[in-house]
């Protein structure tokens, strides 16, 4: 399909911030400024906490705690965008194929559709769209090892892990907030989830989800024991 430039007042840029790591924001918008800079670019994530609000350039939308209610928005505003905006060039970026409908519908109407994502993103998904630019694992920022915080959380993990499990995500806020007088939105990372999968290393995390699991790598942390 056409790879040719836009105008950068046209193009709207929507990011699921549920999905999508704040450490791509500059890549996200380095693809999406090809032909300058874009008119219109939002960032849309469940909790009020996320991390995306603070990113410079980028507007972002509290969607509500409900499963899916950023991606709903995210429809309903590409919708409002390229019907009553005019917009046709649209970034979504994502991992998600939920985002394979609403990518046909603007395409339905002459709209470009440029997708971002990391390399899971499906195959059927990636076909629907004009483009698809893959995101570059962020390499794991670990020179000086696991931090006290990161050794505290281990501990924390290995009491509440049975067989191996790991410990709920959604757990950890309580307990270190209550055990060690940490809580993470005031943080840089503001929800667990992001700090934890910043080091991949160190942790091994489920999909999301209220019971999503946590586990420690063992090997992550006998660096710094060495």
């Amino acid at each position: 399909m056409s790879s040719s430039r836009v105008r950068a007042d046209r193009v709207a840029v929507l990011i699921d911030g549920d999905n999508v790591s704040t450490d791509h924001a500059d890549r996200i918008l380095e693809i999406a400024s090809r032909g300058g800079r874009p008119a219109c670019a939002r960032a849309y994530a469940a909790t009020a906490s996320s991390a995306w609000f603070a990113v410079p350039g980028i507007r972002g939308f509290h969607a509500g705690g409900t499963k899916n209610s950023a991606d709903i928005l995210i429809s309903l505003d590409a919708l409002e965008l390229a019907i009553e905006r005019g917009y046709d060039s649209f970034v979504l970026a994502s991992s998600d194929s939920d985002f394979r409908h609403i990518a046909e519908r603007l395409a339905e109407r002459g709209c470009r559709v440029v997708g971002v994502g990391e390399a899971k993103t499906p195959l059927h998904y990636r076909a629907v769209l004009h483009e698809f630019v893959e995101l570059s694992r962020v390499p794991d920022a670990q020179p000086d090892g696991p931090s006290e915080l990161d050794h505290n959380i281990r501990k924390l993990i290995a009491a509440n892990s049975r067989n191996g499990m790991g410990m709920f995500i959604a757990s950890l806020n309580g307990q270190m907030n209550a055990r060690h007088g940490v809580k993470i939105s005031k943080l840089q990372d503001r929800t667990w989830r992001t700090y934890l999968s910043k080091r991949p290393h160190l942790y091994d995390l489920d999909p999301k989800g209220p019971e999503a699991r946590v586990r420690f790598k063992p090997e992550g942390f006998a660096v710094s024991a060495g």
